[in-house]
Parts: C-alpha cells; sequence; structure tokens
C-alpha cells in the first residue's frame, strides 16, 4: 500500500469539546481504521490535487555540472539589502475563496491553515496575510450576519473578463480572522472595496479595526487599478490622474469615519500591470503626486505582478515553453525586480515598507503543469530572495479557488472535508524555505551572488546578519538524475585574495528542497520531510528530518557543497543560524479524517500532548477548530 493509500486509512479517536477555555488534544491521531465509504466513490475536484498533467523538464545545455567559487567577506559586502525577516514571503487568500480557507463562520477554524501558519510561525516568528483581491471592489457586509452563520455568500458572479463574484461579507469572517491570531501570530492586511467612490462602503475597516486591533496591519484600499477598465470597473477614459482624486476622495470619507480610528495604515496604489505594458508603473503613480497627498496614511507602498498571465487575452499560452523563458531563468527573475528599483528607494527614504502585494506564477490560475510543479518552488525561491535583494520588505503569495494551479495550498470542496485534507503546492515548501534561508531576527541582508558567471540555471544568494555570512542558498534549475548536472560550490570566508583572514568555519550545516524532477508534482521534500500528495496533508510535516554537515578544509578555506540538479541548498555557516532558523517546537492543532463528528481543538508540541487554555478576556466569539466544515 502507497503512503498516501495508508495515509487516509488513519483516524483518531473521537473526544468531545465541551469547555470554550480549556480544550484538549487528541491523544492518538493514528489509530487505524477503515476508510470512509464516500473517499472511495467520491469524485476528484481540484487543479493542484487533480491534474495528472507532467511537462518535460527543460532539455540540460552541454556545458553542466562542475565547480565553481563563491568568495564572501567578513564584514558584509557591496550591494546587500536593507535588513529583512523570515516572514518576508506570506500569502494574499482571495476574498472570495476565504472561508473556505481560514473557516466558514467566526466559531469554527480551519486547523490545516492553523497548522500551516504555525509552520511558518516556527521559522520566522510570524506570518503576513491579506484577505482581498478582485472580488473586494464589489464586496458588501451584512452587520446582522449570513443565514445559516456563514462568513461569506456569492449571490451572483460577475461580468468582468475575470468573472469574479460579487460578495456578501458577514462579521464573521473577520472574527474567524481575529480568533485565529489568538492561536498562531498572524498578521492581517484586508482588502476594502473601491468600486463605488461616490458612496464608499467603510464598514468592513470599521468591523476589522475593531476586532483585529494591533493584528491589522494595512488596508488595501484599491486593487490594480491600472486594470479598472479592462476589469470593466471604470470606464474606458479613467486614468492615473482619476485614480489619484479618487483615492483622496474616498480617504475622506474614512477619516470622517468616527468607527476607523486609524486611517494611517492604508495600502497603495497596488497597481499590476506597466511591466506587461497595458498598466501603470510607479512612477506614473507618483508623477500625480500621490506619495506628497497621502504618504502619511500609508502603512505600506505596494505593488502586485505576475510574470506572465493564463488569461486567454491572446490565446493560450504552453507552459513548456513559458518555463525556460520566464521560470526557470535567473535572467527573467531580476527583470521582474529591477523596475522597481527606483520605487523601492522611495519608500526607504519614505521610511516606508515596499511591498509585492500580490504575486505568483501566473495570473488567472496560472499554468497546469508549471505552476504547481517543482518549477515552482525553484522559481519562488529566486524571485523572493531577488526582491528582497531590490530591497523589497515583503511579497505575498497569492491563493486561489479549486480552478488554480498556482495554489500554495488548496482545501478540499465543502462537500469533501470530512474524509479528504488538504493540498500543498510547491510554493508552499518554497516559503518555507525562505523563512529558514532569511531567519527571524529582522536582520538579514541579501546579495545575488551572481554564480557561475552569472548563469540562469544556478542562482545563488548569500546572507548577512550583523555584518557577518549566516547562511547561503545555491539553486540548481537542471534535472538530471544522472548526476552528470551536479555542481558543487566552493564557498570561501575571507582568505585568500581578500585580504582578509580567512574565516571559513570548520564545518557548516546543509539542507536540501529536493524532487526527482523540475517538472515533478508530489515527490517533493524539505530536509527529507513531505507533506505527501494530494488530498494527505493536515499541514504538518511527516517523516524524519534530515540535514547534512559538511567538514570544511580550513587549511585551504574552502567548503565544498554538493547541489543535486535538481535542488535548492541552504548553507548554514554557523550553528546559531541553524538553530535560529528552526525555531522552537512548532505549535500543532491536530484533526481527524474519514470519522470526523465533533469539533476539537488541540495543541501538540515536543513534550508530547498537553491541554491549553486561552486567554480569559477575548472581544471574540467562542472559538472551534472546525474538522468537518
Amino acid at each position: 500500500m502507497s503512503l498516501l493509500s495508508r495515509f487516509y486509512y488513519f483516524v483518531s479517536l473521537l473526544s468531545v469539546v465541551s469547555c470554550s477555555v480549556t480544550v484538549y488534544t487528541n491523544l492518538n491521531p493514528f489509530l487505524t481504521g477503515t476508510a470512509n465509504p464516500a473517499f472511495q466513490t467520491a469524485i476528484c475536484i481540484g487543479a493542484v490535487p487533480c491534474d495528472g498533467n507532467v511537462l518535460n523538464p527543460i532539455p540540460n545545455p552541454s556545458l553542466n555540472g562542475g565547480q565553481f567559487a563563491i568568495q564572501l567577506y567578513s564584514g558584509g559586502m557591496t550591494g546587500m539589502s536593507i535588513p529583512v525577516s523570515g516572514s518576508f514571503l506570506g500569502f494574499s487568500i482571495e476574498l472570495s475563496v476565504s472561508n473556505a480557507v481560514l473557516g466558514n463562520n467566526g466559531n469554527t477554524l480551519n486547523p490545516i491553515f492553523l497548522n500551516l501558519m504555525a509552520n511558518m510561525q516556527a521559522r520566522a516568528g510570524k506570518t503576513l496575510v491579506r484577505v482581498g483581491g478582485n472580488s473586494q471592489e464589489s464586496a458588501t457586509v451584512v452587520p446582522s450576519g449570513l443565514p445559516n452563520n456563514t462568513a461569506i455568500e456569492k449571490p451572483q458572479v460577475g461580468t468582468d473578463r475575470t468573472f469574479t463574484p460579487v460578495l456578501l461579507i458577514s462579521p464573521n469572517l473577520i472574527y474567524a480572522m481575529g480568533n485565529i491570531s489568538t492561536l498562531v501570530n498572524v498578521e492581517w492586511f484586508i482588502g476594502l472595496p473601491f468600486n463605488d467612490t461616490s458612496n464608499p462602503r467603510t464598514t468592513l475597516a470599521e468591523i476589522a479595526q475593531s476586532v483585529l486591533g494591533k493584528n491589522l496591519i494595512g488596508m488595501q484600499l484599491g486593487n490594480e487599478p491600472d486594470l479598472y477598465t479592462t476589469n470593466q470597473l471604470r470606464n474606458s477614459s479613467y486614468t492615473v490622474q482619476d485614480y489619484t482624486v479618487e483615492w483622496g476622495q474616498v480617504l475622506q470619507d474614512y477619516q470622517q469615519d468616527s468607527k476607523v480610528p486609524n486611517t494611517d495604515i492604508f495600502v497603495a496604489p497596488s497597481i499590476c500591470c506597466g511591466l506587461s505594458g497595458n498598466g501603470w508603473m510607479p512612477e506614473q503613480v507618483w508623477d500625480t503626486g500621490f506619495l506628497t497627498q497621502y504618504g502619511n496614511n500609508l502603512a505600506y507602498i505596494a505593488v502586485e505582478h505576475y510574470p506572465t498571465n493564463n488569461c486567454n487575452d491572446t490565446g493560450p499560452l504552453d507552459p513548456e515553453q513559458q518555463m525556460p523563458q520566464f521560470f526557470l531563468n535567473h535572467s527573467a527573475v531580476i527583470e521582474l525586480s529591477q523596475p522597481y528599483a527606483n520605487t523601492s528607494q522611495i519608500a526607504a527614504q519614505m521610511n516606508k515598507p515596499f511591498i509585492m502585494f500580490e504575486t505568483n506564477t501566473a495570473s488567472c490560475g496560472g499554468f497546469s503543469g508549471l505552476s504547481d510543479s517543482f518549477v515552482s518552488a525553484l522559481w519562488t525561491i529566486d524571485y523572493a530572495l531577488n526582491m528582497a535583494s531590490f530591497n523589497f520588505s515583503n511579497a505575498l503569495l497569492h491563493v486561489g479557488g479549486q480552478s488554480d494551479y498556482y495554489n500554495p495550498f488548496t482545501p478540499p470542496t465543502t462537500n469533501q472535508t470530512s474524509y479528504r485534507q488538504w493540498s500543498i503546492g510547491p510554493t508552499y515548501y518554497a516559503a518555507l524555505v525562505v523563512a529558514e534561508a532569511l531567519g527571524p531576527t529582522g536582520d538579514a541582508q541579501v546579495l545575488d551572488l551572481g554564480l557561475n558567471n552569472r548563469n540562469d540555471l544556478t542562482p545563488g544568494y548569500v546572507i548577512y546578519e550583523q555584518g557577518n555570512p549566516t547562511r547561503v542558498v545555491l539553486i540548481n534549475s537542471l534535472t538530471d538524475p544522472s548526476g552528470a548536472s551536479n555542481y558543487t560550490a566552493l564557498i570561501s570566508v575571507g582568505g585568500n585574495n581578500t585580504g582578509q583572514p580567512g574565516a571559513t568555519p570548520a564545518t557548516v550545516t546543509v539542507k536540501y528542497l529536493l524532487a526527482p524532477s523540475a517538472t515533478d508534482k508530489w515527490n517533493i521534500t524539505w530536509g527529507g520531510q513531505t507533506f505527501g500528495g494530494p488530498f494527505a496533508s493536515d499541514g504538518r510535516l511527516t517523516g524524519d528530518l534530515q540535514t547534512y554537515t559538511v567538514t570544511c578544509d580550513q587549511t585551504n578555506n574552502v567548503c565544498p557543497i554538493t547541489v543535486p540538479a535538481p535542488a535548492v541548498a541552504v548553507v548554514f555557516l554557523t550553528p546559531e543560524s541553524f538553530a535560529n532558523s528552526q525555531g522552537s517546537a512548532t505549535v500543532t492543532f491536530e484533526t481527524t479524517i474519514a470519522t470526523a463528528v465533533h469539533n476539537k481543538h488541540g495543541y501538540r508540541q515536543s513534550d508530547g500532548p498537553r491541554k491549553v487554555k486561552r486567554p480569559r478576556r477575548t472581544i471574540f466569539p467562542r472559538i472551534r477548530i472546525n474538522e468537518s466544515r
């Protein structure tokens, strides 16, 4: 029986949680039993778990493998980025599907989402999550709530090119967000509607500020305004000057609303598409005086961008052609980051964080076989670290619905949640890798090393903290099971011809992100651990952690690191950098499958099961961790 098949046979003891303050762990989550018959006959729904399309990896160049040197310096290197944190990569959840991810009402939370956020917290200290997207523009809050205590209703599908649904929002959604932050360290951005500037709907901001408090770090006003004409949200004469005027008008409405006390945490302008030729570049917005007029009201300066799209504006695109052109191509990654260098400098001068507020492999859901394969993990790591090297403060990976290939994580459809778990995509692995590479201190400074004569298939980065090199990230985008395309990076710190004493450590620790092929979908491991196959994950890594200790040659001041094809290697140059990146024991939330009847909430740490008490004072409804939804 395969690992995936065995996983679905796991069931757990049922226990009733009857107290809203003290909750108990499930004492035996791996008691075997009989699989739910519904699972055996269920229709497979979802792009990520159900699409079996596997692309061909790119051909290997004639000159592959070999060795090349990496010379690092004590005290720092020219061109290092601003300090960033391991929480650099967060998540952007489309508002219209957020209840399926977070929990369908304020009283029940999704334990698998909690586990995924706890993984990030253990490595980075916290996670940034945005709830918004195209669907925020038409959202209307129903303060009294919605039928059946649900969080979101979709009375109709929109007529724009992305068929964005019109939404009704219950305060329950915000209560769910608030309750999540009492359990794991998640900080939130909320997307506000901007489709009617004559009569702005400020209720969502009122509730979000009241409920989320300090955990609300940004309110996005206007999503991709440079596409408003294309998406039929404005007439064809709409200009960047119109947007700036409208933004100021709506800002005044928020400032005049006494229930929105903080009007200095807005996120804008969130333009997306100047690089693609069908939108605005940031400089066009700045030329209208936007930052001069509204800079004091911004918590973040934001842009959004996807390297390509699958919206069929110009006909279908071939992902096998897209792969070498945009994704396994370091020069293409630099071309995504470099045009924002001026804006990152402006943000730094204003002491504002600069965030890539929404991105992923391709707009409109990504590509089959590319966005849901190891390619996307390799690209995400390269792109994230490259954005950091260009002084972005953060970037958010977008999460869509069942038809989207690029999702970092996808829950099963509502009618299958009692016997199916989540499907974890390659980009979530990438988020963990980036979190560990940057660490939790907030002092990480990133530099693109231009490895191997700037070879597009072997990018690499060094991370400094407090002037000391602490981690190196090495990427090999080739696929070659023979081993001939493996390469060896020869890392040196100081010494050689640098004019500095040799400071190469005696040993280093190496952790690998691996897959058999760049286009493999499910056989991905990070440090030997995995989230398994489709519908297989409860949000916790499984398997034994595998790291490698490499003995360096201090006599010759060099440390050889082998990088398989394909792979990402994170080299921890000091014991402290490795320990910091692994974090403390991860608090987890246990789930059941196949036999879930009662809502239960449990924590588990390295010292075994224990009970946990929530804070005595809370403004939120009673929490239940929802397992059967």
